[in-house]
């Protein structure tokens, strides 16, 4: 096979903008040794799949069970690695077929694959991908699930597994996003009794700040009109070169050493530690023109005993100030939160201080979701949950407060003009695209088309409720 056009792969990303982030990378990987990238639902069908998977919830883990057995019954490849394969490895091995499993922390490893693959199936290797893959993992002691291939092993290879590199990826191409995704921070030194991810992560770790504006500097070199600051926890990002520089910090360094690039943040802790104790004056810093103005609370609940429940920083009066503290900065930003439904222990009463406390502040946005109970937290063992009956409704109720906030905050923006950044060429004169304030607007481009990623100025002309914009805009010809 020639290594200069092999064969084709697919990737399908489940969780968070770490996740997306981390897919960006492979996928340029594998660009970069001469493979063509597919959409996972292309009608060609790719040689491999690379399933990117999440452990948050029970049913992220049931949505990578099922793709994954409809991957296998297309009778392909597939390698399944991310949060779930570091927890549950021995689950997806029992799906059978030509399954691989490469656990979470040695993720950076397949960056060394595709350039493995051009080399072996370009010297005319006669073993198909199944073979060379097990050749590859087994050369990097990671060849711990493979249920379909003779004499595969089924249980872990002696030896710790190789801890990784959480750093090494960094996209120089972006292959399902138009904006750009820097990452920053892994892992969480926090124990919230719901969360599993710590488990799959480890502790807290930062990429050097240094290293960090290389990065963003070369992007806006490229042309990037703007980059996702993203992390598990960015809330705790600590320069290892200088362990008093903070996320505020960071910032300051970024938005001082260049000259276009905006940045914005992927989520934030509501809690005093950034917004009343930072040595790097959070608040000044956020006030800078060039931070986009959105910012995602990680709330979880708006009940003091919920929040206490949880192992949360922060109590309902530190959101409120958080969130007041935001709007004196910037004008009408995007405030959005995350809100667990049904936790174990949650009354009605709790419930109905959350939604007025989301209420209080209008969020333009509300990501609710139930609890789910989560193998190895301390919630797994706490008391009875309200039901999934009752954490749906609670949901719902949260979705419904969601989309009338987001439509009133969109509604405040009508005739205005504002920064945004080309997502997709789209169809006829319109184009897509996204607000700094985080709205999706579809613009009518007067004969101009930023491409993917650009920067340009944008008139707001009216709301937009199809296909998934918020807003209707024109491009701004200067």
């Amino acid at each position: 096979m020639n290594p200069r056009r092999g064969f084709p792969v697919s990737f399908y990303t489940l969780g968070c903008k770490l996740n997306q982030l981390e897919t960006e990378a492979l996928a340029g990987a594998f660009r970069e040794a001469g493979f063509p990238v597919l959409p996972w639902d292309d009608s060609e069908r790719s040689a491999l799949f690379i399933v990117n998977t999440c452990t948050v919830t029970s049913m992220a883990e049931q949505k990578a069970r099922r793709i994954i057995r409809s991957f296998l019954r297309a009778a392909r490849v597939v390698l399944v690695t991310g949060c779930y394969a570091e927890l549950g490895g021995d689950e997806l091995a029992a799906l059978g077929g030509e399954l691989f499993v490469v656990p979470g922390r040695a993720k950076d490893a397949l960056l060394d694959l595709p350039s493995f693959l051009a080399r072996s199936s370009g010297s005319g290797d006669p073993r198909g991908v199944s073979g060379l893959l097990r050749v590859w993992l087994e050369e990097r002691r990671l060849l711990s699930f493979s249920l379909s291939l003779p004499g595969a092993a089924t249980s872990s290879l002696p030896g710790p597994l190789p801890q990784g590199h959480p750093f090494r990826f960094a996209p120089r191409m972006f292959t399902f996003h138009s904006r750009a995704f820097v990452k920053i921070q892994d892992g969480c030194d926090r124990a919230c009794a719901y969360c599993r991810v710590p488990l799959a992560r480890g502790k807290s770790v930062s990429l050097a700040a240094a290293e960090v504006l290389a990065r963003i500097k070369a992007l806006e070199k490229q042309g990037a009109a703007e980059a996702v600051l993203t992390g598990v926890n960015i809330s705790q990002y600590r320069d290892p070169a200088d362990p008093h520089r903070d996320l505020p910090g960071l910032l300051r360094i970024l938005l001082d050493s260049t000259g276009s690039i905006a940045l914005r943040l992927s989520s934030i802790d509501p809690g005093p530690e950034l917004f009343e104790n930072s040595p790097g004056d959070f608040l000044e810093v956020l006030s800078h023109r060039r931070i986009r103005n959105h910012f995602h609370l990680s709330v979880q609940s708006g009940s003091d005993r919920i929040l206490s429940a949880m192992g949360r920083s922060y109590l309902a009066r530190d959101i409120l100030k958080a969130a007041e503290k935001l709007r004196s900065l910037r004008e009408d930003p995007f405030l959005a939160c995350d809100i667990i439904a049904g936790f174990p222990g949650e009354s009605a009463g709790d419930f109905d201080k959350t939604a007025a406390l989301c209420g209080t502040i209008g969020f333009a946005w509300i990501h609710g979701f139930p609890y789910s109970r989560r193998p190895g937290t301390r919630a797994a063992a706490m008391g009875e949950e309200p039901g999934r009956r009752i954490a749906g409704e609670r949901v719902r109720i949260l979705e419904d407060m969601a989309r009338r906030g987001r439509r009133a905050y969109a509604g405040r923006w009508l005739g205005k003009t504002l920064d945004a950044v080309a997502e997709t060429g789209g169809g006829g004169p319109f184009f897509s695209a996204l607000g700094a304030n985080y709205l999706r607007i579809r613009v009518l481009s007067g004969g101009k088309r930023p491409k993917p990623g650009a920067g340009f100025r944008c008139r707001v002309t009216g709301e937009e409720s199809a296909q998934g914009f918020d807003l209707r805009g024109e491009l701004c010809v200067e």
